[in-house]
């Protein structure tokens, strides 16, 4: 898992690196919790687990607040969690999560983004197969032991686990996702990340050309702000 490991952590600093869209899709994430369970993140986990990420993107305190607060408002927006689905070249699978106020404008977006790069947009479910949902947490390595952190996390669904000097990388199944929540927060251990993935059940090879295509693909669309997360069966 060392390499996969690697290129999920490049993968979330080039991210990262983009503040502004990173801040507004983790603001979209705590007013999606809030609207589910409430504003108080003692009582509500999906809210806890974006502020949690808002700590590991260093988003500022007040902007956390601020996202809670006006997720709580009555003149909120409403927003929505929609799925897409579709091929890009090279038969790439792509599978996108968005949250979106206006559905109509998302779905023109993506379609959009598929035929420029010569793909096409699916229909809902026809992917789906492709891929197996987890659940990966980050918590800080200093100070960890790695086998007695496996140890202490089996009995909350613990699949998988990597570290390097700077964070360890916990692998859950997706329906594990509160229960090792749960476990991390009551072992003391401090959350950098939690999020849910969609891992590739096989992975196809491109050359290097090909792969700077799918690339761009991506990049394009991680800057429409109504897309939260893209996964593909690239190797």
């Amino acid at each position: 898992m060392g390499r996969a490991f690697e290129f999920r952590k490049a993968r979330k600093f080039k991210r990262w690196g983009q503040m502004a869209k990173t801040f507004t899709r983790i603001g979209k994430e705590i007013s999606l919790a809030v609207k589910e369970g409430g504003p108080n993140p003692e009582s509500n986990a999906r809210l806890r687990a974006a502020i949690q990420n808002a700590k590991g993107a260093n988003m500022p305190k007040a902007n956390v607040e601020n996202a809670i607060k006006k997720a709580s408002s009555k003149d909120t927006a409403s927003m929505d969690e929609v799925t897409y689905e579709g091929y890009g070249p090279f038969g790439i699978a792509v599978f996108l999560e968005t949250v979106t106020d206006n559905p109509t404008r998302t779905v023109a977006n993506v379609r959009s983004i598929f035929k420029k790069a010569e793909g096409s947009l699916g229909t809902n479910g026809s992917l789906e197969f492709l891929f197996e949902r987890k659940a990966n947490f980050t918590i800080k390595s200093e100070g960890v032991d790695l086998e007695d952190l496996e140890l202490n996390l089996i009995d909350f669904g613990l699949e998988e686990l990597e570290g390097d000097d700077e964070e360890v990388l916990i692998v859950t199944d997706f329906a594990d996702f509160g229960s090792m929540q749960k476990g991390l927060e009551e072992l003391g251990y401090e959350i950098v990340s939690a999020e849910k993935v969609r891992n590739p059940l096989t992975t196809v090879e491109l050359n290097e050309e090909q792969a700077e295509i799918i690339e761009k693909m991506i990049e394009r669309f991680e800057d429409d702000d109504d897309v939260v997360n893209v996964f593909t069966n690239m190797a």
